[in-house]
C-alpha cells in the first residue's frame, strides 16, 4: 500500500455554452491544461484514466466507449498514451468524484504511479427535451412511480404540493419539496435561500472560470423566475457545457519532481463514496454519512475544513450541506448561511468558486472542477476570491436521486502538500 496520494495537476474550463467547441474539443482542452498544470507529457507517464460522463449518450448518441472516443484523437497526436486503460465512469452528478475516487484508488494500491481523472459534459442542445430526458436518467425510471409517491407524502406532511410532469426538471422539484419540508420542520426560509444564492452569484463574479459572472442581490433573487417553489431561477445551476482533470501520483513519483511541482501539490487526505437508499425525510442523508468516514480517514474533523465546495445544484443544497458535513446543527443550516458564516471571509467559506448555481454545472465536469477550486484555494492562487489562511478543503459532490437523497455521493478532504 503507499502511504500518500498526490494531486500534482488540476484544471478545469470555463463553464458555459459552447456551441462552437466538441466534447472531443472541451476533453483537449482540460487534458492540455492539467498536463501543463502538472508539468508533464502525457505521453509515456499517465498509467490509467478514468473519464467521467453523463450525457453523451441520451444527447449525442455516444452510449458506450465514450472516453475512448474523446481520446483517440489524442493518441493520434502524441498527446497521451497508445494503450493506457481508460474506464467509463457514470454516476449522475457524482460522476467527477467517482473518477478521482477510483484513479486515487489505482495509486493507493500501488497498481499505477500516476493517474487520470477526467470529466466532460456538454449539456446545451436546441433540443430541450432531449436535455430534459438526460436528467431523467438520473433516477431509478423503472420505479418513478414510488419516487413520486414518496415526493406526494412529504408534500402532505409539509402541506405543499408536489408538482412533476412534462417541461419540468424533476430534480429541482424533488430538491423543492426538500426545500418545503425543511421549512416547515426547522423554520428556514425562502429569503435565506436566497441569500445562499446571492452570495454564490457574486462569488461566481470574481472568478474567470464561472459560466455566470454577475452579481444578483437578494431582492432580485427573490424576485426572478419561479421554477419550482420555493426556488426561483437564480437559485438553480443553470445548463451548460466544460471539461475538467486532475492527476493523481504516488509518493514515489511525487519525490522524482521538480520542487516546483512539489510545492503546488495537493494531498490527498480522504476520499470517500457513499450510495443512497429509501429512507425517511427526517433521517440524516447520505453525504453526512460519507463526510464522517472522510472525516475519520482523514483524523480531521469539520472544525478543521477551512474551505468547502458543496454541491448546490439548488441554493437549498447549501443549506443543508452545511448542516450534513458538520458545519452547523442539523435544523440551522438557514440560520448559518444567512449570519455570512460561510461567505469568503466567513467561518467556513463555501462554493468560493460560485458554486453550481453561478459556476455552473456540465454534470460529469462537476465534481472534479470542485477539486479544481479548492486545489486553487489551497496553492492561494483563487485572486479576489482567496480565502485566507486555506490548507484544508473539502468537496461534497452528489448525484442522482432515490428516495429523499442523492442516488451516489463523493467526499473528498484535500491538504496542501508541506513540501
Amino acid at each position: 500500500m503507499i502511504d500518500n496520494v498526490y494531486m500534482i495537476g488540476t484544471y478545469s474550463t470555463r463553464f458555459q455554452k459552447w456551441p462552437d467547441k466538441s466534447g472531443k474539443d472541451l476533453t483537449r482542452d482540460a487534458l492540455v491544461g492539467v498536463l501543463q498544470d502538472a508539468q508533464l507529457d502525457g505521453a509515456g507517464v499517465v498509467e490509467s484514466a478514468y473519464f467521467s460522463n453523463c450525457g453523451m449518450g441520451t444527447i449525442w448518441g455516444q452510449d458506450m466507449v465514450r472516453g475512448h472516443c474523446m481520446f483517440a484523437p489524442m493518441v493520434e497526436e502524441g498527446l497521451f498514451s497508445e494503450r493506457v486503460p481508460i474506464v467509463n465512469v457514470e454516476g449522475a452528478c457524482a460522476s467527477g468524484s467517482m473518477a478521482f475516487h477510483l484513479a486515487w484508488k489505482d495509486i493507493l494500491s500501488g497498481v499505477h504511479e500516476v493517474s487520470l481523472a477526467m470529466g466532460m459534459d456538454k449539456f446545451y442542445h436546441p433540443d430541450t427535451q432531449r436535455v430534459l430526458t438526460a436528467f431523467e436518467n438520473g433516477i431509478d425510471r423503472e420505479d418513478k412511480d414510488r419516487l413520486i409517491g414518496e415526493y406526494r407524502a412529504v408534500a402532505d406532511a409539509c402541506g405543499q404540493e408536489f408538482q412533476f410532469g412534462t417541461n419540468r426538471t424533476i430534480f429541482m422539484d424533488t430538491y423543492a419539496m426538500q426545500a418545503c419540508w425543511h421549512m416547515w420542520k426547522w423554520g428556514t426560509t425562502q429569503r435565506q435561500i436566497a441569500v445562499g444564492a446571492s452570495k454564490n452569484h457574486y462569488n461566481g463574479s470574481l472568478n474567470p472560470k464561472a459560466q455566470y459572472q454577475f452579481e444578483v442581490p437578494v431582492e432580485k433573487v427573490l424576485a426572478d423566475y419561479m421554477v419550482s417553489y420555493p426556488m426561483t431561477r437564480s437559485m438553480c445551476a443553470p445548463i451548460g457545457d466544460g471539461a475538467a482533470a486532475a492527476i493523481l501520483c504516488s509518493e514515489t513519483f511525487f519525490n522524482k519532481l521538480p520542487r516546483a511541482v512539489r510545492e503546488r501539490s495537493i494531498k490527498v487526505c480522504a476520499s470517500v463514496l457513499s450510495s443512497g437508499k429509501h429512507r425517511p425525510i427526517s433521517d440524516p442523508g447520505l453525504s453526512k454519512w460519507a463526510a464522517d468516514r472522510a472525516y475519520h480517514m482523514a483524523g480531521l474533523g469539520p472544525q478543521d475544513i477551512h474551505v468547502a465546495e458543496v454541491h448546490d445544484a439548488t441554493s437549498f443544497c447549501e443549506i443543508y450541506q452545511a448542516e450534513m458535513m458538520g458545519f452547523c446543527p442539523i435544523g440551522e443550516g438557514g440560520k448559518f448561511i444567512e449570519s455570512g458564516a460561510t461567505m469568503i471571509d466567513g467561518k467556513i467559506p463555501i462554493n468560493t468558486s460560485g458554486g453550481l448555481v453561478s459556476k455552473g454545472h456540465p454534470i460529469g465536469a462537476t465534481g472534479l472542477s470542485m477539486i479544481y477550486e479548492i486545489a486553487t484555494q489551497l496553492r492561494k492562487e483563487a485572486g479576489p476570491r482567496q480565502v485566507k489562511d486555506a490548507r484544508i478543503g473539502l468537496v461534497e459532490n452528489g448525484g442522482g436521486v432515490i428516495s429523499v437523497e442523492e442516488m451516489a455521493c463523493g467526499v473528498t478532504i484535500l491538504e496542501k502538500s508541506p513540501h
